[in-house]
């Protein structure tokens, strides 16, 4: 069996964010050389997501606005998190929508249902984080 690690880093110049990184996710399964097996996506953040949904600017809007009403970011003070730090509704929302995916590889390509796509959420954005990419199979 063979076993492909990469890392990608990622950077928003926004507090959050959404980007589409299923064409990257492609590239490391490509670059693995894995015909068939599993590829796991996550973020090495805690106040970062991966997840599976519809690339649909309306449904990116929708998460956002659904987030926001779930673990709204102010009043800071309505956090005990925040002593330390300004971001603990991003640690509420990362664990709202989930640390990581793992995807099927059939014939070296990403076995998707239609309009899966892969993305990274950022809630408290604005320097560097890594996201994994590790693809295991034959």
């Amino acid at each position: 069996m063979k076993s492909y690690r990469k890392e990608l880093t990622l950077s928003s110049p926004n507090r959050r964010s959404y980007t589409n990184i299923t064409g990257a996710v492609q590239k490391a399964v490509t670059e693995s050389g894995v015909k068939e097996g599993l590829v796991l996506c996550n973020a090495m953040h805690i106040t970062a997501s991966v997840f599976i949904n519809d690339d649909e600017s309306g449904l990116h809007h929708d998460f956002e606005v659904w987030l926001e009403k779930l673990a709204p970011e102010k009043p800071y003070t309505q956090y005990r998190h925040n002593g330390f730090e300004d971001n603990a509704d991003a640690h509420l929302k990362r664990s709202i929508m989930g640390r990581e995916v793992v995807v099927a590889i059939t014939g070296g390509k990403l076995d998707f249902g239609p309009w899966e796509q892969i993305f990274y959420g950022e809630f408290d954005g604005m320097r560097p984080k890594r996201l994994l990419i590790k693809v295991i199979g034959e």
